[in-house]
């Protein structure tokens, strides 16, 4: 429910140092359903605002995420686990795999704001979405 998409949210921002805050992306909470024909499996939908410039720090999401992206407008500079770092714009997508690492999840841009629509399939009672990876 949405406790674990404000989990996602809170937890980028906490991660990112008080000066830097407003280059970080800000997620909000659009979609959430238990599967009812795969039990224990969730769909969680959630957009992503990137500002001009800004970026999450890299990052973890649930062990059990399958997780489809999809730019909305702008362009997002991506590079999931040991895979190229790749530009992906409006009408793009790409997809993370279950326990991947997303290295580096940035805007393009540093004049143009970017959004993107993450889609994940988790288990139910995965209630943390992301974990910022230590640095």
């Amino acid at each position: 429910m949405r406790p674990s998409v404000l989990t996602l949210a809170v937890a980028l921002v906490a991660a990112s140092p008080v000066a830097a805050r407003d280059l970080v992306e800000k997620a909000t909470p659009a979609f959430h359903r238990e599967l009812p024909n795969v039990p224990g499996k969730s769909l969680i939908a959630v957009t992503v605002d990137y500002p001009p410039g800004a970026a999450s720090p890299p990052h973890r999401h649930a062990r059990s995420a399958f997780i489809f992206a999809y730019v909305v407008s702008g362009a997002i500079v991506s590079q999931v686990d040991e895979g190229p770092r790749r530009v992906y714009r409006a009408g793009d997508s790409f997809y993370e795999d279950p326990g991947s690492r997303h290295l580096v999840s940035r805007n393009a841009s540093s004049t143009e704001p970017a959004r993107l629509l993450a889609v994940f399939v988790v288990d139910t009672d995965d209630k943390v979405l992301v974990t910022p990876e230590q640095q």
